[in-house]
């Protein structure tokens, strides 16, 4: 088995580089006798440069990774993770944490890599199992890593700092892989092979792995996509998606592309995928959300901190990440079994849900209790796995590999934007730097005004069907002139029939 040796050192990488037991206790470490650093300083000065650093890395990456062959980008990756917790351990003041932040906010961005490499060495048949093999490392890792470090912290009373060094260590261990990883000269764009004349055979095998293909070309967002990922795998492996043809991949190239052709190639494509209605409708809610759930995860150890203070008291960070992680899993897995048809219902779920996570983070800003915080907090993670895994489905489903990687690179690039301008807004020092509590107010605010949006848009959509349906016995599915075209449309195909069950 050819593609054993790359997915077991992928799988190595994996685990260790996501084994972080430090995680869930970063803001007391930062705040504590080690750094000794303000609440003002790590959240108003320090945090939202990982924020600014991803996003101005994220297309930049994204177009390195395709051209240098993805290797060298998980070796960058790797030696990212070294500095940053090198000098999280040695470093002192905020201008070395800020440094600090953007470093791993290169890790970040250069996820990417992980997450396409292995396309490139083995073949489609085998897409879906080391899919399942590397994806499903990562979360253990990320779990483990939360476990482990609660149960260091509170049974064997091991220090935040000995934390951050268990975590070097394991990072030092996921250094090694990538440099014995095989060297792949293919890619998306830059280095394209000629086409040649495929036999029916090979082309039906195409056909038949094209989902599987096409769902892993992402840019990933954080370790919660790797829950994602896995879910729809399930999902199109259960429903039998049919997933339409390529568009045009002969006229995309022989042996190489330059820069212009590959932006305008990517342009093309932008425009053609978001002239798709139910796309863009997905997309939006996918973009939207994710800037608020980044930054409702990357503030609420500052309020956690504030409601219950590690310094006075024990914490249990750790155990309400690995929970909130295993949920959001289950409920990632359980969404392919639902019978719902998103097609015509998706924007009031969304409406509902949106609201669900709006009241879940005003919960944690308003409720000074500690154990109800933890309980809102793996609420308004889990929801968001739920909806996020429906969003990827309903996108992904019977868009081309090119295209995939597009529109979820698209989606979190402006997610990454609406987050940067919403620090830049209510985070960052330079402009009004609000405390943690009027900022989880505004956050739970802002879910609010999503779920608005998307009740007005599922209330439309359902008022047009009702006054498009047909009165005469000829209605057989009293579907509007927009649900034909949406159906009929060559880049997603069938979308109704992948959405029911």
């Amino acid at each position: 088995m050819p593609e054993l040796y790359p997915t077991f050192l992928l799988c190595v990488y994996g685990f260790f580089s996501s084994l972080r037991p430090y995680e869930p206790f970063l803001t007391a470490f930062l705040m504590g006798p080690d750094k000794n650093l303000t609440e003002t300083q790590v959240v108003n000065e320090i945090y939202p440069i990982w924020t600014y650093s991803y996003l101005v890395l994220l297309f930049p990456i994204f177009l390195a990774t395709d051209y240098l062959c993805y290797k060298p980008v998980l070796i960058l990756q790797a030696a990212s993770f070294l500095i940053t917790y090198s000098m999280l351990i040695k470093a002192q003041g905020v201008l070395a944490m800020q440094l600090l932040e953007f470093f791993f906010g290169l890790a970040t961005a250069t996820e990417v890599a992980y997450y396409s490499y292995i396309y490139s060495v083995v073949e489609p048949a085998q897409y879906q199992r080391v899919t399942g093999y590397c994806r499903s490392v990562t979360l253990l890792g990320s779990a483990a890593g939360c476990l482990a470090g609660q149960l260091l912290v509170s049974v064997a009373r091991v220090s935040l700092l000995s934390l951050v060094v268990i975590t070097l260590v394991s990072a030092v261990v996921a250094f090694v892989a990538p440099w014995f990883l095989p060297v792949t000269s293919k890619s998306l764009f830059f280095h394209k092979s000629a086409v040649v004349e495929e036999g029916t055979a090979h082309q039906t095998s195409r056909s038949a792995m094209k989902g599987a293909d096409d769902s892993e070309n992402k840019v990933p967002l954080n370790i919660e996509d790797v829950i994602t990922e896995v879910a729809l795998k399930l999902q199109l492996q259960s429903l039998k998606v049919p997933v339409a043809s390529e568009v045009n991949q002969n006229q995309r190239g022989g042996d190489g592309s330059g820069p212009t052709e590959v932006l305008r190639i990517l342009w093309d494509d932008f425009l053609q995928c978001y002239s798709c209605r139910p796309l863009l409708a997905w997309s939006v809610w996918w973009a939207l959300s994710t800037c608020g759930y980044f930054q409702v995860i990357n503030y609420t150890q500052a309020l956690w901190e504030n409601i219950r203070p590690s310094q006075d008291f024990a914490i249990y960070n750790g155990y309400v990440e690995a929970l909130a992680t295993l949920l959001g899993a289950l409920a990632a897995f359980g969404v392919g079994y639902v019978p719902v048809s998103w097609a015509v219902w998706g924007e009031l779920a969304l409406w509902v849900f949106s609201m669900l996570m709006a009241a879940s983070v005003y919960v944690m800003d308003i409720v000074k209790n500690i154990w109800v915080c933890y309980g809102a907090y793996v609420l308004f993670r889990a929801t968001y796995m739920l909806l996020i895994t429906i969003a990827t489905y309903q996108i992904a489903a019977s868009l081309s590999m090119q295209r995939y990687a597009l529109v979820f690179g698209v989606n979190t690039f402006v997610a990454l934007l609406l987050q940067s301008l919403l620090t830049l807004a209510v985070v960052d020092n330079a402009t009004l730097g609000l405390d943690v509590y009027v900022q989880f107010f505004i956050y739970g605010s802002y879910f609010a005004v999503i779920a608005v949006v998307f009740l007005v848009a599922g209330l439309y959509k359902l008022g047009a069907r009702r006054r498009s349906k047909p009165k005469g016995p000829a209605d057989s599915g009293g579907e509007t002139e927009s649900d034909s075209l949406d159906r009929d449309s060559p880049l997603l195909g069938n979308i109704d029939g992948i959405s029911k069950t």
